[in-house]
């Protein structure tokens, strides 16, 4: 297993990832065949990413598939260089087995080398494997964002979470 930086001739193997990665799981924000993208696309936010000195995409790549990801989304404000907003994925066999952990350690590495303050994120509450992940990680609960989803035709609550560095 293989976690890196992404490419973009990642962009097909990438976007699959995503598609998956959204069917397979019940609390992403996009639902499955919500998101429109192409190729040429995906390419073009890759490229325009890896330009950004605060914003990066780590993928988990085993057997030359793309398992995992990590986003993290920087702002271009001044005020907010400081953090980066965070999406993770990764594929319904796959997890369980470390590759979180192991994308939010490659994460912080890469936020520390940029000078970074401030690790955030938003997870639906009921997602206990993901809330259990983020605070081994050693995110905490900053806040919930009161009926923030409509999941399955009912309101569901967020966490607003974040970790300093």
């Amino acid at each position: 297993m293989e976690i890196r930086h992404i490419r973009v001739d990642d962009a097909e193997k990438f976007m699959q990832l995503v598609q998956r990665v959204e069917k397979e799981a019940k609390y992403m924000l996009l639902e499955p065949g919500e998101r429109n993208t192409s190729i040429d696309k995906q390419k073009k936010m890759i490229e325009n990413i890896l330009k950004e000195n605060h914003s990066t995409i780590f993928v988990a790549e085993e057997n030359a598939e793309l398992v995992g990801y990590l986003i993290a989304i920087g702002n271009k404000a001044k005020r907010k260089r400081h953090s980066v907003y965070l999406v993770i994925g990764i594929l319904q066999s796959y997890r369980g087995k470390g590759i979180g952990t192991r994308l939010f350690r490659k994460l912080e590495e890469w936020a520390e080398n940029h000078k970074l303050h401030r690790l955030e994120l938003t997870v639906v509450t009921q997602n206990d494997a993901g809330v259990g992940l983020y605070q081994k990680m050693g995110f905490e609960i900053e806040g919930t964002k009161k009926d923030s989803l409509l999941l399955d035709g009912e309101f569901v609550d967020e966490y607003y979470m974040v970790k300093l560095i």
